[in-house]
């Protein structure tokens, strides 16, 4: 084999796709964050800000604020105190944003570096900057916005086990008769049913071996046993039911546990909404799959 040219290497290379860097993860977002510059020991504060969010930033002596690309941003607002922004409607998840602050009344001049952390759909509403230590009301405000967040997730908390004890109460009476009783299927006739005779091969491989319909108060159902003498495996994928007078039922439910095998037999059940005085008489039933196979089955009665 000859060896190949540097120059030819190179090209090589530098044609290579380069496998596109993923946005550094970000964490979630206080709503309030306050920040002791005295206690920070990194060099540069992340703050979460979104587009088309407001993050607010108080301080707490005079400050000279310095925005990176601040033309970019959607909206800019400066105080002596305070700083109010709405970030870039471009910026992406992961896109970082340098804030420097200077406090002008400190000698020698003190600084400190922010950075906006682009976020999707989530920002710090306020963010509360100390020079100094922070002031005892200041902590007390923190406290009390800790008990209302706590007392709102302790009722949260109940509500939704409320919900939860609610559903188990509906969950045992769903079983059983009780269950068809509370949910208005049961009533002086009860469920009626009829057994269908067997019905003739079809296009495909596929023909029902036996069946039976079923009636309740306020629907009609018929479980199929399908025999499947192709060779691939079939699955109901969507059904019909069209009367004698060619009005088609389409909301219908399908249950199948399994895709019928080559050559093996198993069972489908459907369901279509109906009062008693509905569906009289004979129709025609159609089971389709994803591909090009259907099975119809005409005068499908029920009780």
């Amino acid at each position: 084999m000859l060896p190949t040219p540097p120059s030819i290497l190179v090209l090589v290379l530098l044609q290579a796709p380069v496998a596109a860097e993923s946005p550094p993860p970000v964490a979630d977002c206080e709503d309030v964050q306050r920040i002791e510059l005295s206690f920070v020991s990194t060099a540069a504060i992340e703050v979460c800000v979104s587009p088309g969010l407001m993050t607010g930033l108080r301080f707490d002596a005079p400050v000279t604020v310095d925005l990176q690309d601040d033309v970019r941003f959607e909206e800019v607002v400066r105080a002596r105190q305070l700083l109010t922004l709405v970030p870039p409607p471009d910026m992406m998840p992961g896109d970082r944003i340098r804030l420097t602050v200077r406090f002008e009344d400190a000698v020698p001049q003190q600084r400190a570096t922010l950075v906006l952390v682009g976020h999707r759909g989530q920002a710090t509403h306020q963010v509360e900057v100390y020079r100094d230590k922070r002031t005892r009301e200041s902590y007390q405000q923190e406290i009390e916005q800790e008990h209302a967040r706590n007392q709102q997730l302790r009722e949260e908390n109940q509500r939704l086990s409320g919900e939860l004890e609610h559903l188990r109460a509906r969950l045992n009476q769903s079983v059983g008769l009780l269950g068809l009783y509370i949910n208005g299927v049961l009533g002086l006739s009860g469920i009626q049913s009829t057994l269908l005779s067997e019905g003739p091969p079809v296009v495909g491989g596929l023909s029902m071996s036996r069946g039976t319909s079923y009636r309740a108060n306020d629907s009609v159902a018929v479980e199929l046993w399908l025999l499947n003498s192709s060779a691939e495996p079939w699955t109901a994928e969507g059904a019909s039911l069209v009367t004698a007078k060619g009005e088609k039922l389409e909301r219908i439910r399908i249950y199948q546990p399994e895709a019928i095998p080559p050559n093996e037999m198993r069972r489908v059940f459907i369901e279509v909404p109906a009062t008693r005085k509905e569906l009289q008489g004979q129709v025609t039933l159609n089971l389709w799959e994803a591909g090009p196979r259907t099975l119809s089955i005409p005068e499908l009665m029920f009780p």
